[in-house]
């Protein structure tokens, strides 16, 4: 799996770890991916996503290392909060490498050894976890919509592609998620900002209800597929709806 050093996919190690799967985390950050070895016993796999030579390796590595089951792609990222006549060209193009690209060439390299193990253990898996932001465009996020919503076809076609293989293709697409860095990142480090998007959103989603889900979608029964499961928190009825301040039912007595 990928994007395992921190938020939602170190999140979905550690649930996959705890149903039962063995693990192999793949990210840039190796300190970060020992220390999740070292908690929840995934193996660690450093590398870099956007660099096809450290894809290459990385399917040459699982290909020895045994046989691959599923393949759960949760590396991405956003860049800026610009507006499409505003948009910067470098953050736009970075948004596109690590969320498209990167899945397609992860993609092209793993699918082999899933049914090379499919010809032994029947059903296969592979799992993006895109966007809400792949759905529904909002001003200030075309970069991102853009690059989710690629994402987002990636699995849809893949699924067509492969119909009459015993290979699962699910999308989990989370609305707003709080994590330590997503934000942050995406607001070059603005931490004054970052609060402020969150700030009176009752119970928004953690990365571990987005990694129950994933579990949830692995551990379902081979010939199930969830095709996509889009989820928020209660106080997001939709992308542009957001209610800040506690959740309380209407028309309830004093």
């Amino acid at each position: 799996m990928t994007g395992a050093s921190s938020g939602i996919g170190a999140a979905v190690a550690r649930a996959l770890r705890a149903s039962g799967w063995d693990v192999v985390a793949v990210a840039r950050r190796a300190d970060r991916l020992a220390e999740l070895e070292s908690e929840v016993g995934v193996v660690a796999y450093a590398a870099d996503l956007t660099d096809a030579a450290d894809v290459s390796a990385l399917a040459a590595w699982l290909e020895e290392s045994g046989p691959v089951h599923a393949l759960v792609q949760v590396a991405g990222g956003a860049r800026g909060t610009d507006r499409v006549e505003d948009g910067v060209a470098a953050d736009w193009q970075w948004m596109f490498e690590v969320n498209v690209l990167a899945t397609q060439r992860l993609v092209a390299a793993v699918l082999p050894l899933l049914r090379r193990t499919a010809v032994d253990d029947g059903y296969v898996s592979t799992v993006f976890v895109t966007s809400t932001a792949a759905q529904t465009a909002y001003p200030g996020g075309a970069g991102y919509n853009a690059a989710k919503a690629g994402e987002s076809m990636i699995a849809h076609a893949l699924r067509l592609e492969l119909n009459g293989e015993p290979i699962r293709v699910i999308e989990v697409a989370p609305g707003m998620v709080f994590t330590e860095e997503f934000t942050l990142n995406r607001l070059g480090g603005d931490t004054v900002g970052a609060e402020k998007v969150y700030e009176g959103v009752q119970d928004p989603l953690t990365a571990a209800d987005v990694a129950d889900v994933v579990a949830y979608a692995l551990n379902a029964p081979g010939h199930v597929n969830l095709d996509l499961i889009t989820m928020r928190p209660v106080a997001q009825s939709a992308q542009h709806l957001l209610a800040r301040g506690p959740l309380r039912p209407r028309g309830g007595t004093e």
